[in-house]
């Protein structure tokens, strides 16, 4: 129910504001309503046909690993974790296979292979979700929250466009792009602590237990010393190197499944067809939800809602009399959980106006590279094995972003000034 009144509150609020703007001479408000909703349902439907290739490999791969028994081993190695986060998964379920391969994909910044392993996991919980199949699942709502935290050790895209916007600022070879992956890497894990301590709420799971705790400690403890490690070398040697180990890794799982699965006398090309054919339909499945939380945002965002948010936040952080100087990244942050695209256009605008090395434009920087599109997961991840009330798990997503962007702000004043 949360979704269906977000979705209808963006287009009453879209309408109520474009009529005031028509009656205070803005003539042209209306027509820019109507493009927004005819872009927003093409870009939907471009998506899910970009996307259906991705599906259609990675679907087809993981089939390879399923047939191969190589799934089911990699869910017993994450269920120490993962029966604590979801204990309405049974141990060894491909589930847990998945779940891990698509929390690996996240971590190592690959987002190509994140949202079909995701989606893949999703239809795997989606199976163990026989009473209400129309309804999330406690653990289908856990997974989603975490997806929506957008934890990524190096954000190489972030990383990339500072870098390119640099040279064209005249910062020269010697600007250092990857200055953000450790304040980057600290906020998206404070973000993921957020989403799951509320999702443990809502559910009442037992978060003060030992068996719960002590993997999350170990798995804390071993991202400080992969973060230690890597804060020794130089950021751009630092950012290479994950982006390496993290494209081999998954080529190496990948060369994996295919050598066990021919070694085990399986018909890999057969089963990688399967799962490609089972892909297709995914990726088909998803363009009504796409289209339906696209068109919406494109709506309100036209009609110029948005912008009359930031403005009254604006108004309250001057009011109060607090510092001023994150407000031009804030945008990039509520524009972030609408639009991912939206939020990369207004960072590029922050490092263009304020400049690449200010203040404004690392912590825009920060932002985009640690918060995730929170109505796109939700509409694809949801619309992939059609649920359709999400319960909870929209309040979970956006105090985990809500808690990410406040302490992306915190994380940049300590760290940047």
């Amino acid at each position: 129910m949360a979704l269906n009144w977000v979705w209808i509150g963006f287009f009453i609020a879209a309408f109520v504001t474009a009529l005031w703007r028509w009656f205070t001479g803005d003539d042209g408000i209306f027509q820019a309503l109507l493009t927004a909703m005819f872009d927003g349902a093409r870009s939907g439907f471009e998506i899910s046909l970009g996307l259906a290739g991705i599906m259609c490999l990675w679907l087809g791969l993981m089939r390879v690993g399923e047939k191969a028994g190589m799934i089911e081993l990699l869910a017993r190695v994450a269920s120490p974790l993962l029966t604590r986060l979801f204990p309405g998964v049974p141990d060894g379920h491909p589930a847990q296979g998945a779940m891990t391969m698509n929390i690996s994909a996240n971590l190592l910044g690959l987002d190509n292979a994140a949202t079909p392993l995701g989606l893949k996991a999703m239809r795997e919980l989606q199976s163990l979700n026989t009473e209400r199949p129309d309804t999330a699942s406690n653990a289908q709502i856990m997974f989603v929250v975490m997806n929506t935290a957008g934890l990524t050790l190096i954000p190489t895209s972030v990383i990339a466009i500072r870098q390119s916007v640099a040279l064209k600022q005249g910062l020269g070879a010697g600007f250092n792009a990857a200055d953000i992956f450790l304040p980057t890497l600290i906020v998206t894990f404070i973000s993921l602590l957020a989403g799951v301590m509320a999702v443990a709420v809502c559910q009442r799971l037992p978060l003060w237990r030992a068996k719960l705790l002590v993997p999350v400690l170990v798995l804390g403890g071993l991202m400080a010393a992969l973060v230690t490690a890597l804060a020794r070398l130089p950021a751009e040697q630092a950012a290479r190197i994950t982006g390496a180990v993290g494209a081999g890794v998954i080529l190496g799982i990948v060369m994996l499944f295919i050598v066990v699965g021919a070694w085990k006398r399986v018909n890999v090309y057969d089963a990688f067809i399967d799962g490609a054919k089972e892909g297709f339909g995914v990726a088909i499945q998803i363009v009504p939800y796409l289209i339906a939380i696209l068109v919406a945002i494109g709506v309100f965002r036209a009609s110029g809602c948005m912008n009359a948010v930031l403005a009254a936040i604006g108004a309250l952080v001057s009011g109060a009399g607090l510092d001023t100087d994150f407000l031009p990244a804030l945008p990039v942050g509520l524009m972030k959980v609408l639009s991912g695209a939206g939020a990369r256009g207004l960072m590029i605008d922050v490092l263009q106006t304020y400049g690449v090395d200010s203040f404004a434009g690392r912590l825009a920087a920060i932002v985009q590279g640690s918060t995730e599109t929170t109505f796109y997961v939700l509409a694809v991840y949801f619309g992939s094995v059609g649920v359709r009330h999400a319960r909870h798990a929209l309040a979970c997503a956006l105090i985990a972003d809500a808690v990410g962007l406040v302490a992306a702000i915190g994380v940049g004043y300590l760290m940047l000034r």
